[in-house]
């Protein structure tokens, strides 16, 4: 694979404001007192977790309904966290919030900056397993049919500079493209799919329930999405290093708490389903027509170093961290081939 020839841009060139202000934040943040588990009247563990505001929660929802939470002894608050996921760091960090979801390129953005922070439990892995639940969507009519072909276009993605602007660049370079010529543009979830059939952009990249509506609503699939790069964490739940270290045994009833609804889920698509009508935009008649994604509680350590490394090249991450920056001790990891 040839190595692109652009010039080195600046590292937070493309980066959405907030994401910037996420790391300039942080050591402020960082003097919280968020670092000890409160109790509520019963004795039970008080945790807030922060989720994503597009899709792949659903195993939260349901470690509540299925009473996995308060069989551990956990009185867990489920709220929706910042649309860049990148930034709920400083809420974590400051103590509003215990645990909080992004994807592998958000969290690494905080551990390169050396934040105390680090994944607890995977949620969502890309997978052959199953079909793909994420990819670029195009025009029936577009002119793009590779991901070389998105030299020169612009592409809306639901946040920049993280693992979804990272993949695009990834498999434009993987197919003989040069990354650094495709132009990027945040939309909200919700308006990805309305953007690419509008004309808006060339090309959109969604992922979700948002991804199979956007493959209904007649748009095209331009190859396989994450599924490209099987392993890659598309969400992760994170904390602070002090909270992982003084509240280990609470921490992990909660991720075994969360790991039990990731088989539950897994097992009953009905289920997920279900929360997604209920905290998602999308209608209901979608959600019933669309392929759940598979939810994996491990984080693959080698395809994590491929993204650091990689982010790295693309210039989206400021430097490499080293993977005792990056995981909790308890945290469930594998191995390529593991």
């Amino acid at each position: 694979m040839p190595k692109s020839t652009r010039s080195r841009r600046n590292p937070f060139g493309r980066l959405a404001i907030g994401v910037v202000t996420l790391v300039v934040a942080a050591p402020v943040a960082a003097c919280g007192s968020g670092d000890s588990t409160s109790a509520g009247s019963d004795g039970s563990a008080k945790i807030t977790v922060l989720r994503s505001n597009g899709a792949l929660f659903e195993p939260l929802y349901i470690a509540e309904q299925q009473g996995y939470f308060e069989a551990a002894g956990l009185d867990v608050t489920i709220k929706a966290g910042a649309q860049d996921t990148s930034q709920n760091a400083p809420s974590v960090l400051n103590g509003e919030a215990q645990f909080a979801m992004t994807d592998s390129s958000g969290f690494l953005k905080g551990a390169a900056k050396n934040m105390p922070i680090r994944i607890a439990t995977g949620l969502v892995s890309a997978t052959t397993k199953t079909d793909p639940t994420d990819g670029l969507l195009v025009k029936k009519s577009s002119s793009v049919d590779g991901f070389a072909d998105l030299e020169g276009k612009t592409v809306g993605l639901p946040a920049l500079g993280g693992t979804i602007q990272f993949i695009v660049e990834y498999l434009v370079e993987k197919d003989g493209g040069d990354p650094g010529k495709v132009k990027f543009v945040s939309l909200p979830v919700t308006s990805l799919s309305d953007a690419a059939t509008s004309g808006k952009t060339d090309a959109v990249y969604s992922f979700g329930a948002f991804y199979s509506a956007g493959k209904q609503a007649g748009l095209r699939t331009v190859g396989n999405g994450m599924n490209d790069l099987p392993g890659i964490s598309q969400g992760v739940l994170f904390a602070t290093q002090k909270y992982l270290s003084t509240n280990a045994g609470t921490a992990k009833k909660f991720t075994d708490a969360v790991a039990k609804a990731i088989t539950y889920a897994n097992a009953h698509p009905d289920a997920v389903k279900a929360v997604d009508k209920k905290y998602t935009q999308l209608s209901a008649d979608y959600i019933e027509k669309s392929q759940i994604a598979y939810y994996d509680k491990n984080v693959n350590t080698t395809v994590m170093r491929t993204v650091i490394t990689k982010m790295h090249d693309y210039d989206l991450l400021s430097s490499t961290p080293k993977d005792d920056a990056i995981y909790w001790d308890k945290a469930p990891t594998v191995t390529a081939g593991s």
